[in-house]
């Protein structure tokens, strides 16, 4: 039988990332994009105990979050971070501020230019089609 009181806590990156999605109000769908990658794939993704360290780079990168976060963040210390961050809350009514530490015009401009930049390569690609 094995004592779990001497194991430590091990992360489940997985879960992990999920927590913070969440926590930071972002779908599923936004991170696939960044990634480029379904959402089902980011799905599979947090239900993966152990993720290879390139892709919680890129999944940090994308959620703005440093990758030790994901590494690192035990149940323990989640469920201590939304008890502090609960404590700590204060209720602002309707004009609440989130401290959105982003402007969301610019992630739509940005998928925006994602988008064109791959329209433009598409046409090109059919264009040398056309002409062979």
């Amino acid at each position: 039988m094995i004592n779990t009181e001497l194991q430590p806590n091990k992360a489940h990156h997985g879960r992990n990332i999920k927590r913070l999605r969440e926590m930071l109000g972002i779908k599923q769908e936004v991170i696939a994009i960044e990634l480029g990658i379904t959402q089902q794939a980011v799905s599979a993704l947090e239900n993966k105990e152990q993720i290879e360290e390139g892709t919680i780079q890129k999944i940090a990168q994308a959620l703005k979050v440093p990758a030790e976060a994901i590494k690192n963040m035990t149940d323990e210390a989640t469920v201590n971070f939304i008890n502090n961050f609960n404590d700590n809350a204060v209720n602002h009514g309707t004009n609440t501020n989130y401290n959105c530490t982003f402007n969301p015009l610019d992630k739509v401009v940005e998928l925006y230019e994602r988008m064109l930049k791959s329209e433009k390569e598409k046409n090109e690609f059919l264009k040398k089609l056309l002409d062979k």
